[in-house]
């Protein structure tokens, strides 16, 4: 009755209310996605730590972050055995999000300060919960992939980073001010709470236009997703739409990676740069997602690309004045929100070009190898930043930062030209085919 009652209240929504509940819909989901990571990093190790466990086993807790790198491995199962209600979808988060609500409770039933075995428990349930929201994150991305049609992809994808972050901002902030007044196990209490409230709303949330997914087999469901976005695209273009995935944000990975010891090294206190780059900053971004996601409907796909990754690049050029004139608050200040908030105008970009790559009928596994792709700059390509900066100096390296953007606006030139609306290889209903053939 109440599931027909919400059907017929949308029923009467202009297009402009239902365009608003969908974005309304992904920013909650992407509330979901950063709420149980947020927890089991920042929440659990505030725990261990004022609980007196030495530092080096807290240290192992970076571990459980690896299911977020693998997740693409068991994507191809999520399209293959997708749940059939309330859609092929919203079945697999609504039960993840109830999974991840019971874990998170659980924890408050562990003494790993008063039983040693139950600090084993307490990684073995860490690890638990960081698997089922790595498969949160897979089916969320691709029901926001599947869900908004391309015109709203910007906005969408700037609800789904407001909501992320926000859940940062909700564990990061609000969690240790409830663990603080409260107790720690009240913390981990209210955030399964939340996770188990979320999935109601998951089942009532937007459905999903039918669409085939029976995959005959499970060597399809592995392989089917690989040779469609070849054969739609072509090996030439795949391998350059690839590449433009892989580079695109280097320069804000560079600089989100060196950002922290090069203001250390400037003499700002830790307690300083969290405060300005964890509160303060994050705000910014959202500032700036939501800016990018207001513009990107006038825009277009392509020329917001062009136009947020120039922003994007610049904006590492605040930091290469820090470096360059020397550093006071005011400027930290500055340096923190240009940065962030052109940062944040590039992901409202960058998740939408993710979605218009995908294949509805293989979004999971399709955005998971983009995604996976991606992560790449932030680690693999990014990784010598420290070796650059110590050789070159900080205002030479947050310079050079800013001139990796170079190879992926010459990748843009041939696959995301400024005059064409989307991107060449984007998958188009009308034009592709999902039927296929395995090679």
């Amino acid at each position: 009755m109440m599931r027909k009652r919400f059907q017929n209240l949308k029923s009467k929504f202009s297009p402009q209310a239902g365009q608003a509940v969908r974005t309304l819909t992904v920013g909650i989901e992407g509330f979901a996605s950063g709420l149980p990571l947020m927890t089991i990093s920042k929440l659990l190790q505030g725990w261990l730590t004022a609980l007196g466990i030495p530092i080096e086993m807290i240290g192992l807790l970076g571990l459980i972050e690896l299911p977020y790198t693998l997740k693409l491995f068991w994507a191809p199962l999520m399209d293959k055995w997708a749940i059939p209600w309330p859609d092929r979808r919203r079945g697999w988060i609504a039960i993840l999000q109830i999974l991840i609500g019971i874990n998170l409770i659980a924890f408050l039933s562990l003494k790993p300060n008063e039983e040693p075995f139950h600090l084993f428990l307490v990684g073995l349930a860490a690890l638990l919960v960081a698997i089922l929201s790595a498969s949160q994150d897979v089916v969320v991305d691709a029901y926001r992939t599947d869900l908004l049609p391309e015109k709203e992809r910007g906005g969408g994808a700037a609800a789904a980073s407001l909501g992320y972050r926000l859940a940062m901002l909700f564990i990061g902030a609000g969690g240790f001010f409830i663990a603080g007044i409260f107790g720690w196990r009240i913390a981990f209490l209210l955030a399964g709470i939340l996770m188990l409230a979320i999935s109601p709303f998951t089942l009532l949330a937007p459905k999903l236009t039918q669409i085939e997914n029976s995959l005959p087999t499970l060597r399809e469901a592995v392989l089917g997703p690989a040779y469609e976005f070849v054969g739609r695209t072509g090996k030439r273009k795949a391998i350059q739409l690839l590449t433009l995935v892989l580079l695109y944000r280097w320069p804000d990975g560079l600089l989100s990676l060196m950002s922290v010891p090069f203001l250390i090294q400037a003499g700002f206190t830790p307690e300083l740069i969290g405060a300005i780059q964890g509160g303060w900053g994050i705000a910014a971004t959202m500032l700036g997602t939501a800016t990018g996601g207001i513009f990107f409907s006038k825009l277009g796909l392509n020329k917001a690309l062009w136009i947020y990754g120039i922003v994007g690049a610049i904006s590492n050029l605040a930091y290469w004045a820090l470096a360059h004139f020397g550093g006071t608050i005011q400027r930290l200040l500055i340096a923190v929100t240009v940065e962030n908030f052109c940062s944040g105008m590039m992901v409202s970009a960058f998740l939408a070009l993710l979605m218009s790559l995908c294949n509805p009928r293989f979004s999971a596994s399709q955005y998971a190898l983009l995604s996976g792709i991606y992560a790449l700059s932030r680690s693999l390509l990014s990784t010598p930043g420290g070796f650059v900066a110590n050789q070159i100096g900080w205002s030479s390296f947050f310079a050079l930062s800013m001139a990796t953007a170079v190879p992926s606006f010459l990748l843009m030139t041939i696959v995301t030209p400024w005059k064409e609306a989307i991107p060449r290889g984007a998958f188009d209903p009308k034009r592709d085919s999902t039927n296929y053939q395995l090679g």
